[in-house]
């Protein structure tokens, strides 16, 4: 009989050559399969990042095909519409293909002129332009979406690979305009058409990962670290950006405004002018349509106009608020029909500097936003004592809060600086030429439109933005101090009728604990006949102590303390006899004795 030493039943020998099989099975198994596993997985991996890859190369090329698209519809619907078009399909796509490229910044060549001499063409219309910039944007910003089974690429690798479909599809369409009329110069292509697409990619993977600010390089100290963590470093660039914003917007929307107004004032002359260049409507409907896409480019225009270096007309001719100088090269069209008339300027030109001086007011007033924040009362009263808003809407921080009048300034000034540069980079935009000789030169000069849009703002909203921090902080302090005040009256005066009220029912109680307690103290052998002592009553306060500065000090009582068996208030002023008992001494005795000691407490 075989021992069993373990706590398992005994095996027979056929299964422990079943389990020993098995054993050396599992074994090799794992020895041959592992490794191979492995590598599958490997492999899989490998190829789900070249899908990913490659999807996002797509993507680009997507996002050129779709604006090309769209732009080539568009061409497509105005061919057809006209009756007066010379040319056949292929050359209307050669039209939409050179719109496209020009939509992004590149330089068209026209051959087909009545000298002969190639022109130029530079103006890039700003409207259409938003689309194959949006475009770019939404595949970069959608290529970094992690979707479900398919990881993101980095953020580089996304940067790349969209600017690179959407640059190849480019270069395709650069390719196929060579032949015919419009042309594009290469040299354009690579500088500002390529760094346009460029930056609407990195925009759409800034947007992607949730507009950060990227953290200092590993060199900067740590104290400076540290310094600029102390000082709000990023609220106030958030600060800069928007106040800069702002001021473009304003100048924009000025600029529209200056527009609208002088078509009004020469309508005779827009409407002879829309009339005399084509007769069909067809044709007409075709120019209304250019007319508007070019009317951010006027908004520009009178933007410019308004800060004082206003724009060029041709190679000879500047219009100014000051004077209109020289003879203008302006071909017929009905935006130019707004072009002020030659010679000096008088006061309804002058005007147009309103512009320039309310976005200096709107810079300094989105500076002082961020550097006095709002402030609530409390009370529904003057929580932004500055901007005339109530304390219902006022939702942020303290005086404590406020940035320095240094910070404030520095702030302003840097808003103003980036308005500046917006504002260069669209006048750099919205010009450009229009053919050669006297039409070489056609809109704002970008540089003085630059620097006029930073003087005027800078002048205006540094010492604006003082101004306004001054103004809330001064604000704050008094509306705080009013609310303060009108509630420390309210309490004092509850306070004082609660006293009141506490003390009379005190009184009233203890002449009647009075009265038993002298009964009592008959019955038990006290003099007879004896009338009981009448009981004190406490000083009363008066009133201009109740209503002090002690309860003035807070808008609501700070506690509440027992008075005589009432309730009354905490006042940093009161008197210690206002919280003493009023009942008479021997009747305090009385009740402490049962009734039946005299008046020295002795049995």
């Amino acid at each position: 009989m075989t021992q069993v030493t373990g706590g398992s039943p005994p095996l027979s020998a056929e299964q422990a050559a079943e389990q020993a099989a098995r054993r050396t099975a599992e074994q090799t198994g794992r020895k041959t399969e592992g490794p191979t596993g492995v590598q599958a997985a490997e492999r899989s991996a490998r190829r789900s990042r070249s899908a990913v890859l490659v999807f996002t190369f797509l993507r680009g090329g997507l996002a050129a095909g779709l604006g090309l698209g769209a732009f080539t519809v568009l061409v497509m619907v105005l061919w057809i519409s006209s009756p007066s078009s010379d040319d056949g399909p292929s050359g209307a796509l050669h039209t939409a293909a050179g719109l496209w490229l020009l939509a992004h910044g590149a330089e068209l060549i026209r051959t087909d002129t009545l000298d002969g001499i190639p022109a130029p063409v530079g103006l890039v219309p700003l409207l259409p332009a938003v689309l194959p910039l949006w475009l770019v944007h939404r595949a970069a910003r959608d290529a970094l979406e992690a979707e479900e089974g398919r990881a993101a690429p980095s953020a580089s690798a996304a940067f790349g690979l969209v600017t690179g479909g959407y640059a190849v599809v480019m270069a395709a369409v650069a390719l196929h305009a060579r032949d015919g009329s419009p042309t594009v110069r290469v040299v354009s292509l690579l500088f500002p058409a390529a760094v346009v697409v460029a930056a609407a990619a990195a925009a759409g993977v800034w947007t992607a990962y949730g507009h950060p600010v990227g953290p200092l390089p590993a060199r900067v100290p740590m104290r400076v670290r540290a310094a600029l963590a102390r000082s709000g470093s990023r609220e106030r660039a958030a600060t800069v950006w928007r106040s800069a914003a702002a001021g473009v917007t304003t100048l924009l929307g000025g600029g529209a405004l200056l527009v609208a107004v002088a078509l009004v004032w020469h309508a005779d002359a827009a409407h002879q002018s829309f009339v005399q260049l084509v007769g069909g409507w067809a044709d007409r409907g075709a120019v209304l349509l250019l007319a508007l896409v070019l009317v951010p480019n006027a908004a520009v225009w009178a933007a410019a106009y308004g800060l004082g270096p206003g724009f060029a007309l041709g190679t000879a001719s500047t219009v100014t608020p000051l004077a209109f100088s020289g003879p203008p090269a302006l071909p017929v069209f009905p935006l130019l029909a707004a072009v002020p008339e030659r010679g000096e300027g008088t006061w309804p030109n002058w005007a147009a500097a309103v512009v320039p001086v309310a976005a200096g007011v709107v810079v300094a007033r989105f500076t002082v936003r961020s550097a006095v924040p709002v402030h609530d009362t409390g009370d529904g009263g003057d929580g932004d004592a500055g901007s005339g808003r109530s304390g219902g809407d006022a939702d942020r921080g303290g005086p404590g809060e406020a940035w320095s009048a240094g910070g404030t300034a520095l702030t302003a000034a840097l808003g103003a600086l980036g308005c500046g540069s917006l504002m260069a980079v669209l006048a750099a935009a919205a010009g450009g030429p229009l053919g050669t000789r006297a039409l070489a030169e056609f809109g704002p000069v970008w540089w003085l439109t630059g620097a006029a849009a930073a003087a005027w703002t800078m002048v205006l909203a540094v010492p604006g933005a003082l101004l306004l921090r001054a103004w809330r902080l001064r604000g704050w302090n008094g509306g705080r101090g009013r609310g303060r005040r009108r509630n420390a009256a309210d309490g004092a005066e509850e306070t004082a009728r609660t006293g009141r009220a506490a003390r009379s029912t005190d009184r009233t109680a203890g002449t009647e604990r009075a009265e038993g307690a002298a009964g009592a103290e008959g019955a038990a052998g006290g003099p007879v006949g004896q009338a009981p002592a009448e009981a004190p009553v406490p000083p009363t306060r008066p009133r201009w102590a109740r209503t002090g500065r002690g309860s003035a000090r807070a808008s609501t009582p700070r506690g509440a303390v027992a008075v005589g068996g009432a309730e009354g208030f905490e006042d940093d002023d009161a008197e210690q006899y206002d919280f003493l008992p009023t009942d008479p001494w021997h009747a305090r005795t009385a009740r402490r004795t049962g009734g039946d000691a005299g008046p020295s407490g002795k049995p």
